[in-house]
């Protein structure tokens, strides 16, 4: 099982790392080596996150995910991205850019930093609505109940999660600005960069996500429509197979996943820099670690992971919460990517150890919830 889910990912990391003691010596092998550790230890937060959708969806749109969204997360976001970051930055051609990335890495780097706050905006947005959509909405399994009770309360007033979204882009803007007017104008124009830029990644999360929704509601009413043949089916013995995403209600929920990636890899793509400027060795890292964090969101789902291990989706949302702000605050302030990776790596091991502790409470009160929430709210969970 292991061996299967993982095998394409083996494979690729084995080629990457032989490619890149060809094009660069022992020297570069590490360098991907570690890009690749970065890449992981960023996006676990997005697998989890990942696995929740794809549960949904059916076996075709599981293979697309895993062979076309390869192409657009490893070719798209980690070579291609940072190129046309640059391009249009710079307002220069596709392959005025690519040369410069392969002939002029100073410069290039340069560019892409430049370009940063635009990047962290869009991200940040895009990633605090998820956290906020997330938090407000009253469901059934709660981890953190002191915090989500009470949000979940606040989450029936309607659009609070883009007012407070828009709330958060306005300060941040509005202090970008008054530093760059501090230090004599030389970003001021980039503050209204960093506006349009969050409003665009507010936008691309309401349109995706809409339709994702839109078309999953469709996929709900089908699945009432066909509830009474699948309890006809339960009760003669056969087991009950879940109604799965495809069709229009897939194709815009891999759309979602792919948009979700791409603000995922933002940091991931600009933290490299601290490591290298070489694009060449940029991709093959970051590349390695996008098939591995793939390979991880399909093993969740056939382990049935998140089923058994309830809190998990909660601290992968945390987590995006937590890369959403710290995205917010690199537009002004440089933060290290290593607090990045473990703030999401520490989230979702306290919701791991919550899970595990909530069944050992479930299997001591005999399966009875009720007992094991008991048990959490006086442990304080």
């Amino acid at each position: 099982m292991l061996l299967k889910t993982f095998g394409w990912s083996f494979a690729v990391t084995a080629l990457g790392l032989v490619a890149a003691v060809f094009y660069g010596g022992w020297k570069a092998f590490g360098i991907v080596a570690i890009l690749s550790i970065l890449e992981i230890s960023l996006s676990f937060d997005n697998a989890v996150v990942n696995a929740g959708i794809l549960k949904k969806m059916n076996a075709f749109w599981q293979k697309i995910f895993l062979t076309v969204g390869v192409l657009i997360a490893v070719f798209g976001m980690r070579l291609v991205f940072p190129v046309v970051i640059v391009a249009v930055s710079a307002k220069m051609g596709p392959i005025e850019a690519v040369n410069l990335a392969l002939n002029n890495k100073d410069r290039y780097q340069e560019l892409v930093t430049d370009a940063h706050p635009a990047i962290a905006a869009f991200g940040g947005m895009f990633l605090l609505m998820i956290f906020l959509d997330f938090i407000f909405e009253d469901r059934d399994i709660q981890w953190l109940r002191w915090i989500e009770r009470p949000l979940a309360k606040l989450g029936k007033v309607d659009m609070l999660s883009v007012c407070i979204s828009l709330i958060v882009l306005l300060i941040t803007s509005f202090t970008f600005a008054t530093h760059a007017h501090q230090h004599g104008g030389a970003h001021a124009d980039k503050a209204q960069t960093v506006l349009i830029a969050g409003i665009a990644g507010l936008i691309t999360y309401m349109i995706v996500g809409g339709l994702s929704g839109y078309f999953e509601d469709k996929l709900e009413a089908e699945e009432e429509r066909e509830h009474e043949a699948e309890e006809a089916a339960v009760r003669s013995g056969k087991p009950r197979s879940p109604v799965l995403l495809a069709g229009q209600a897939a194709f815009f929920m891999f759309l979602y996943l792919e948009v979700l990636d791409a603000s995922f890899s933002f940091d991931g793509v600009i933290g490299a820099f601290a490591i290298t400027n070489d694009i060449v060795l940029m991709a093959l890292g970051l590349g390695i670690g996008a098939m591995y964090v793939r390979s991880l969101t399909v093993y969740l789902v056939r382990q049935g992971t998140l089923d058994d291990y309830v809190y998990l989706e909660h601290g992968a949302h945390y987590a995006i919460g937590a890369l959403a702000v710290i995205l917010m605050v690199t537009i002004r302030y440089e933060i290290n990517e290593v607090v990045t990776g473990l703030v999401g790596v520490i989230l979702i091991a306290w919701s791991f150890w919550s899970s595990v502790r909530r069944n050992r409470a479930l299997a001591a009160a005999g399966g009875d919830a009720g007992s094991a929430e008991k048990t959490e709210i006086s442990s304080g969970v």
